[in-house]
């Protein structure tokens, strides 16, 4: 597994743990504000694991092109289709 890949796997499970806390705030009645502090948090860490994603894929793009210049512009396309619907 690349460092990359590793990385992106680790701020995934430290997204999950911070969703499993988000299910125990609220079956302990915590406040809304302190959930909706916590829900944006995570909404923060899947924005940043997406855009560590599209930043790699693209990366490898531009350091890999495919043979066919077609195909790599539509891998480009693709990707900053991507970071604009974020």
């Amino acid at each position: 597994m690349e460092k990359q890949d590793k990385m992106v796997i680790n701020r995934l499970k430290r997204t999950e743990g911070q969703l499993r806390g988000i299910q125990k705030m609220i079956a302990d009645e915590k406040s809304c504000v302190d959930i909706i502090t916590q829900l944006s948090a995570v909404r923060s860490s899947v924005d940043r694991i997406m855009g560590i994603i599209v930043a790699e894929n693209l990366k490898e793009c531009f350091e890999n092109p495919a043979e066919n210049e077609k195909l790599q512009n539509q891998k480009i396309e693709q990707a900053i289709k991507m970071i604009i619907k974020k």
